[in-house]
């Protein structure tokens, strides 16, 4: 079989959806695709973990914070969640594409988002920290 019967016919078993998603190119080798898809549930893992540090730290800890300062970190860390969740969807389908048309990588976003927002959910506890009266 030719390479472009072989190309039609896998264009052919996919949706509409996916064709216009992922905007031709040829099918990557499958363990590319398939470490893309583990870095994307990565990232929602990391969402899920956010959205569960933020819900405990409302919940849980109105004896330790000022409510501002509670309401702060919890809204800082669901805030992130949201984020990450949304952006690694978008992530992966650029990623997708870019190994589908043989294009470099795009640069990740998510990481330096996720550091800074961690950096200032940590800045937050460090003042309170020091700033609480003992």
């Amino acid at each position: 079989m030719a390479a472009s019967q072989k190309k039609n016919d896998d264009d052919a078993r996919r949706g509409a959806l996916a064709r216009r998603l992922l905007r031709g190119g040829t099918e990557p080798d499958p363990r590319f695709t398939l470490a893309n898809e583990r870095t994307f549930l990565a990232w929602i893992r990391t969402s899920l973990a956010l959205l569960a540090g933020g819900i405990a730290v409302e919940a849980f800890t109105s004896e330790i914070f000022l409510p501002a300062i509670r309401t702060t970190v919890a809204v800082i860390l669901l805030l992130l969640a949201m984020i990450i969740a949304a952006v690694a969807c978008f992530r992966w389908l650029n990623v997708e594409r870019a190994m589908r048309n043989n294009a470099p990588l795009p640069l990740p976003f998510l990481a330096p988002l996720l550091a800074l927002g961690g950096t200032v959910v940590a800045a937050v506890v460090v003042v309170f920290v020091l700033v609480r009266p003992a």
